[in-house]
C-alpha cells in the first residue's frame, strides 16, 4: 500500500508510524485512557484490510481518530487530534525555515537549478529567493485557496511566480515605451531624466531605465533599437555644427561626421552591452532583456536604425569576455530580428544585415527570428490590418490592440501574469477515455482560470504610486500620482496567459501517436489546442479581460512536473520514464526529425498559441556553413512566425578548448578534450526556454539537453 503525502509524494505504507503517533498521544493522558498495544494493532489491522492501493495521510489519520472514539477513547482521541493539528502547524513552518536554510547552506540542487540565469551562491540572488520564499509562503497560506495549492503541489497545475505574488504591485512582462521616456523625460527616483541630446546619452539612460523596469516587475521586457536610432541624427546634426563652424570643406566636414558618428555608434552599443550585463536588477540577476531590431518601425529614421542594428550584431559576434579574457556568448541581452521583405532577399537593401545576423546566430545563437509575413497573417487588429511587433521577455506575445486614436499600440503594455495546465496529467487521469479526458481538462481549466482571477483581482487593487517609473512615468502608463491601473488591465490593453505544458505526451498516452504524425495524433493535439483557445475566448467575453493561451518556457517546472507524474501514476514508458515532459507544443527533443519539417509542423501549433511560443531547431556549429543559416532563415520568413536556432559554442578555462562541453550519462558536464567537470570553470551556454541560460540546469533540463537531437545536416560544411 502506497500512502499520499500532503505534498503529492507517494512513500510506502509503515504500521509502525501510527503506532508511534498513538503512542505519544498516550503519554500525554492518563493511564486508563490509553490504547492498549492490542487495541493500537486493531486499528491498524483495520486500516491494512481496507485492501487499497493507494491512502491519503489524511484518511489515515481520519481512521485513527474515529477507531479511537468508537472503544470510548475520547482523551486520547482529542489529544490525537490536538497532536496532528500541532504537527500541521510545525510542517507548515518548516516548510519555509527549511527551504530558507537549503538557500544559505548552498548545498541544494534546487536553488543551485532554479534559474539558470541567477547564481544562487551570490548575496544578490540569495536576497532576492530570501524575499521569494516568504512571498511563496504568504501566497500559499494566505492568498489562493486550498484547492489551487494542492493542484499547484500535485503538479496538475502551476501557478507561476509565487516568489512574487505577496506583492500585489508586480505584473509579469512588457513592451518598454522607450520612446515617450527618452522624448519626453521620465523619472528615476525622484531624479528628472531630460531628454538627452545626443546618441551616447540616450543608450546610457536607456540601461538605467530598463533596470529600474525589470526591477519593479518579475517578468522579462522588450524594447526596440528604433526607440534610440533618432538620437543617432541628434549626434550627427551637432558633429555636423562643429566641423561647419571650424569653415570646413563639404567633403572634410561629411568624413569627419561620419568618423565621429561612427565612433559614437560603436561607444553608445558598447555602453549598452556592457552596463546590461554588469547591472543587478532587484531580482538578482542582469535585466532580463530583449531588444527589436525592426526597420519596418520607421521610414524618417531607417538609415540610423540600419547603422544601430549592424553595429550591435557585429559587438554581439565578438562577444564578451569572461574572467579569463576569453570571448563567450552572454546571456542577455536577447536579440530580435525581424524578417522583412528589405531584408530577406539577396537583392533587397538590408540583406547585408540579414547575413551579418545569420553568422552573429551561427556564433551566439541570437538573433531570433519574427516573420513579419507570418505575423500578420496572424495578428489582426479590429481595424482588420496586421500587425507586427515583438514579444515580451522571450515569447509572451500581446494581443492586437488598437488606441482610442484608431491607432495600433503595443509599447507601454503588459501581461498580468501565468497560470500552467499540465496536459500530461489530464491524459493520465483520463486514461484513455476520451469522454472522460474532456470532462476532466474542463475542470482543470476552470481551475487555472480561477487562479488566473486571483491575479487579476490581486493587480487590480494597484495604484500608480506603488511603481512610479512604470506607471507614471511612461515605461507603461502616465498616470497621475494614486491614480488606480484597473483600467489597463481590461479591454485588451493588457493580456493574461493560460499556459500549457506536454501536449505531446498527452496526445501519446490519448492516441498512441505523437502530434507529429500529420495524422491521428495531430489531428487530436490541434483539437486539445482549439479548445484552450476556445475556452480563453470565452472568459474574455464575459470578463472583457484578454486571456491568452501561452506555451509556458518551464525552465524549472518540467523537472517538477514530471517527478508529479511518476509519483501519481508511476513510470509508463515513453511518457513518464524522463526527468522532464517537452514544452508546450514542441516535437520532443529526442524525436528525429529535420528542421524545414519541424518548423513547418510546429507553424500550425503555434497559430493556436497567441499569447506567445518559440520554435527551434538544433543545429551542429554552423559557422563554416552560413549558407545553411540563412537557407533556415528564409524558410522562416514563409512559413512560421517565431523561431530560433540552437547552436553550441562553449569554453574550458583548464584547457582553452572552444566547441562542445559534453554531458555524460550521470548527467554531469565535462570537457571532452581535459575531462574538466568544474562548474566554475566551464562556461555553457544553452537556450533551454527561449532564452540562453549560463548557469547550468536542474537534472530534468540537464537530461532534456542531452537528448536533443541534431535537426539539420552538416557534412557538406564539414568535409
Amino acid at each position: 500500500m502506497k500512502v499520499i503525502k500532503r505534498d503529492g509524494h507517494m512513500v510506502d505504507y509503515c504500521p509502525e508510524k501510527i503506532e508511534n503517533a498513538i503512542n505519544k498521544a498516550n503519554m500525554e493522558v492518563d493511564e486508563e485512557d490509553q490504547a492498549s498495544g492490542t487495541q493500537i494493532k486493531n486499528i491498524i489491522k483495520y486500516i491494512e484490510k481496507l485492501g487499497k492501493k493507494r491512502i491519503l495521510v489524511e484518511d489515515i489519520q481520519d481512521i485513527i481518530e474515529m477507531k479511537l472514539m468508537s472503544i470510548g477513547k475520547y482523551a486520547l482521541a482529542k489529544k490525537y487530534i490536538t497532536y496532528r493539528y500541532t504537527r500541521e502547524l510545525v510542517r507548515k513552518s518548516n516548510t519555509t525555515d527549511l527551504a530558507i536554510k537549503e538557500l544559505i547552506d548552498g548545498e541544494s540542487e534546487y536553488w543551485n537549478t532554479e534559474n539558470s540565469n541567477k547564481n544562487a551562491k551570490v548575496v544578490t540572488t540569495q536576497r532576492d529567493y530570501l524575499a521569494g520564499i516568504t512571498s511563496t509562503d504568504i501566497t500559499r497560506r494566505f492568498l489562493l485557496p486550498e484547492d489551487i495549492v494542492k493542484a499547484h503541489d500535485e503538479g496538475i497545475i502551476h501557478f507561476h511566480d509565487a516568489d512574487y505574488f505577496a506583492q500585489n504591485a508586480l505584473h509579469n512582462c512588457d513592451l518598454i515605451d522607450l520612446e515617450d521616456m527618452l522624448q519626453n523625460g521620465t523619472n528615476i527616483n525622484d531624479v528628472m531624466i531630460e531628454k538627452p541630446h545626443r546618441f551616447l546619452t540616450a543608450m546610457t539612460i536607456a540601461t538605467q531605465l530598463i533596470t529600474a523596469v525589470n526591477s519593479s516587475q518579475y517578468g522579462g521586457c522588450t524594447i526596440t533599437l528604433t526607440h534610440l536610432a533618432p538620437f543617432i541624427r541628434l549626434s550627427k546634426e551637432a558633429y555636423e555644427k562643429k566641423y561647419k563652424a571650424r569653415k570646413l570643406t563639404k567633403a572634410q566636414v561629411e568624413k569627419f561626421v561620419a568618423e565621429d558618428l561612427a565612433k559614437e555608434i560603436t561607444d553608445g552599443v558598447q555602453t549598452f552591452q556592457y552596463q546590461i550585463n554588469s547591472m543587478t536588477t532587484t531580482n538578482g540577476q542582469a535585466p532580463f532583456l530583449s531588444v527589436c531590431m525592426y526597420l519596418g518601425e520607421t521610414e524618417e529614421y531607417k538609415e540610423e536604425l540600419a547603422m544601430l542594428i549592424e553595429e550591435v550584431l557585429k559587438q554581439r559576434i565578438q562577444g564578451m569576455k569572461n574572467e579569463k579574457g576569453v570571448y563567450i556568448t552572454p546571456a542577455f541581452p536577447k536579440l530580435l530580428y525581424i524578417l522583412e521583405e528589405d531584408n530577406i532577399h539577396k537583392d533587397s537593401k538590408y540583406y547585408y544585415l540579414t547575413k551579418l545576423a545569420a553568422e552573429c546566430t551561427a556564433k551566439r545563437m541570437v538573433p531570433d527570428y519574427i516573420s513579419e509575413k507570418m505575423m500578420k497573417q496572424l495578428k489582426i487588429d479590429k481595424n482588420g490590418n496586421g500587425q507586427c511587433y515583438p514579444c515580451m521577455g522571450c515569447r509572451s506575445f500581446l494581443t492586437p490592440y488598437v488606441d482610442e486614436n484608431g491607432k495600433p499600440k503595443y509599447y507601454g503594455r503588459f501581461n498580468q501574469g501565468v497560470v500552467t495546465i499540465n496536459l500530461v496529467d489530464v491524459a493520465l487521469s483520463a486514461d484513455k477515455d476520451m469522454d472522460l479526458f474532456w470532462k476532466i481538462i474542463d475542470e482543470r481549466l476552470e481551475l487555472c482560470h480561477r487562479a488566473l482571477q486571483i491575479r487579476h483581482k490581486r493587480l487590480s487593487k494597484v495604484t500608480s504610486d506603488v511603481a512610479p517609473i512604470l506607471w507614471q512615468y511612461g515605461a507603461l502608463a502616465r498616470l497621475k500620482k494614486g491614480e488606480s491601473i484597473h483600467e489597463l488591465l481590461h479591454n485588451g490593453y493588457s493580456t493574461i496567459s493560460l499556459g500549457y505544458a506536454g501536449l505531446y505526451e498527452c496526445v501519446k498516452f490519448m492516441t498512441g501517436h505523437s502530434h507529429t504524425d500529420n495524422g491521428k495524433g495531430k489531428e487530436f493535439g490541434l483539437a486539445v489546442m482549439q479548445h484552450l483557445v476556445d475556452k480563453c475566448n470565452e472568459w474574455k467575453e464575459v470578463e472583457k479581460i484578454d486571456y491568452s493561451v501561452y506555451g509556458t518556457p518551464i525552465e524549472s517546472t518540467t523537472y517538477k512536473f514530471a517527478k508529479c507524474l511518476k509519483d501519481r501514476f508511476g513510470i509508463i514508458k515513453g511518457i513518464t520514464d524522463r526527468d522532464y515532459i517537452t514544452n508546450s507544443y514542441h516535437v520532443p527533443v529526442f524525436e528525429e526529425i529535420d528542421a524545414f519539417s519541424k518548423l513547418k509542423l510546429e507553424s500550425e501549433f503555434q497559430k493556436l498559441s497567441p499569447g506567445g511560443a518559440i520554435s527551434y531547431i538544433e543545429t551542429p556549429n554552423l559557422s563554416n556553413n552560413l549558407d545553411a543559416v540563412l537557407e533556415v532563415i528564409t524558410f522562416i520568413y514563409d512559413n512560421i512566425m517565431y523561431a530560433e536556432l540552437n547552436t553550441k559554442l562553449d569554453y574550458c578555462q583548464e584547457c582553452g578548448y572552444t566547441g562542445e562541453i559534453l554531458i555524460d550519462d550521470d548527467l554531469e558536464w565535462y570537457c571532452p578534450n581535459c575531462g574538466n567537470r568544474d562548474h566554475d570553470k566551464l562556461n555553457v551556454a544553452r537556450r533551454t526556454c527561449g532564452y540562453i541560460g549560463s548557469n547550468f540546469w536542474n537534472k530534468g533540463r540537464t537530461q532534456e539537453i542531452k537528448e536533443r537531437v541534431i535537426h539539420i545536416d552538416n557534412k557538406d560544411a564539414e568535409a
